[in-house]
């Protein structure tokens, strides 16, 4: 059995840390970006313009209420979320802090789009990227 172990860090940096945690789903921040477009929305009015079920959009609001990104307001049988400003502005004083730290030089600036790869053949591509079967060619001689 293994031993964790515990680094006690500054509150700021623990919320920053549960705040990305919280945005590192594709759904939350499409939530997050509904909900800065057109603040005070229903999970139902957040279902309709995200093609998920209600019950995993409850999941998301959940997971971004406990890292207090959103806020709750219950009228009457509806409840109405909203962003939590002040734990966004924590995250955007920590990123921009953190990026004008950060040089980086012209010649090794690098997109997606400017790699090239080469492929060779129609199967011999996969093994460049650890792709092999091998059940599948014993299953091709037999």
């Amino acid at each position: 059995m293994g031993v964790t172990k515990y680094l006690n860090f500054d509150i700021e940096t623990k919320a920053i840390g549960k705040i990305c945690k919280a945005l590192g789903h594709p759904t939350r921040i499409q939530i997050m970006t509904l909900l800065w477009k057109r603040n005070n929305r229903t999970c139902g009015e957040i279902v309709e313009l995200i093609p998920l079920a209600q019950s995993t959009i409850s999941k998301h609001l959940l997971e971004l209420k406990k890292a207090n990104l959103v806020n709750i307001e219950n009228i009457g049988k509806k409840t109405i979320y909203s962003i939590e400003v002040d734990n966004i502005q924590i995250l955007k004083k920590y990123l921009s802090s953190y990026l004008s730290t950060i040089e980086i030089p012209e010649q090794s600036k690098s997109t997606v789009s400017a790699t090239r790869h080469k492929l060779i053949g129609r199967k011999n591509h996969l093994k460049q990227y650890n792709y092999q079967f091998p059940d599948r060619r014993i299953k091709q001689a037999l």
